[in-house]
């Protein structure tokens, strides 16, 4: 009898495990198909609740380095073949991080603002992630799976995006489809500083 309830128990965790959503931390998360059809930053949400930090992000007083780029105060330079994000306070005083940028031929150089935030952002797959890849949900809340981590930082009017990640392993490399993540820590700070108007330069 025993031997029977252990198969069973095993054979209901093998379908449960099967049947499990599991998203992808990054490829093609961060493509947009114009304006902020894929995540509007303006409706309405109920707040989540609070996730715990998951293993294997660091805290965020490690991997600083000095940033390399002179830049002017209130803005923020992302130095692309560094994987550094520098921001720069009204004060002078500086902040870089490490982040990860877009994959060869994905990548946009340029200068623009960041034009709203969100804390605790759902993700909204678009049309043509959705027709590549069927099994992806309209809407994945927030939590510990969704791609945009716990804090959102839109900029150029919504085509890209400063965020979290559900993979802090891309930090450092050409991982997304345009935009910049970085760790948790790290961009719920950057969150708490930054406002819509902030300057953003990405350079080579």
């Amino acid at each position: 009898m025993r031997l029977l309830v252990l198969l069973a128990a095993a054979l209901f965790l093998t379908v449960a495990h099967a049947q499990a959503q599991v998203y992808a931390p990054y490829d093609g998360y961060d493509e947009y198909d114009g304006g902020y059809g894929y995540d509007d930053p303006y409706s309405p949400y109920p707040p989540p609740p609070y996730y715990e930090p998951e293993s294997g992000y660091r805290e965020p007083s490690q991997e600083r380095r000095e940033p390399s780029t002179r830049i002017g105060r209130g803005a923020i330079v992302i130095a692309t073949r560094e994987h550094t994000l520098i921001y720069t306070t009204a004060s002078g005083e500086q902040f870089a991080y490490p982040i990860a940028v877009g994959r060869e031929g994905k990548q946009w150089y340029g200068s623009t603002r960041v034009v709203s935030k969100r804390m605790h952002p759902e993700w909204r797959p678009t049309a043509s992630m959705r027709q590549k890849n069927p099994r992806l949900p309209a809407v994945v809340k927030a939590g510990p799976a969704n791609p945009l981590g716990t804090r959102a930082i839109y900029l150029a009017d919504g085509l890209l995006r400063i965020h979290g990640t559900n993979d802090p392993s891309s930090i450092g490399t050409n991982a997304s489809s345009g935009c910049f993540r970085m760790y948790r820590e790290d961009v719920e700070e950057l969150y708490d500083m930054v406002q819509p108007g902030t300057q953003v330069i990405v350079q080579r």
